[in-house]
């Protein structure tokens, strides 16, 4: 589940900002979870290097996907990444 502030609309995980989300930063802490298992970011434009930069240094990140591509994914049940 996404953060919204309204039903339909994803806003940016960093901290204030209540843009719209354009980016999921797919991301997993391998000292708590499986290989497999991926926790979520959004991130809108201005955010999207930061909150990347902050997950890449400890080594969490594991890729930055287009919203639109993500939920696409989602519906159809493909892969995300």
């Amino acid at each position: 589940m996404f953060p919204t502030e309204e039903p339909g609309r994803p806003i940016c995980s960093a901290k204030g900002c209540r843009v719209d989300a354009r980016w999921v930063l797919a991301w997993n802490n391998p000292k708590l979870h499986t290989p497999d298992r991926r926790k979520t970011w959004l991130a809108c434009d201005e955010h999207r290097d930061t909150l990347g930069q902050f997950l890449a240094v400890r080594g969490f990140l594991k890729d930055t996907v287009a919203f639109e591509a993500w939920t696409a994914a989602e519906e159809t049940g493909g892969t995300k990444a």
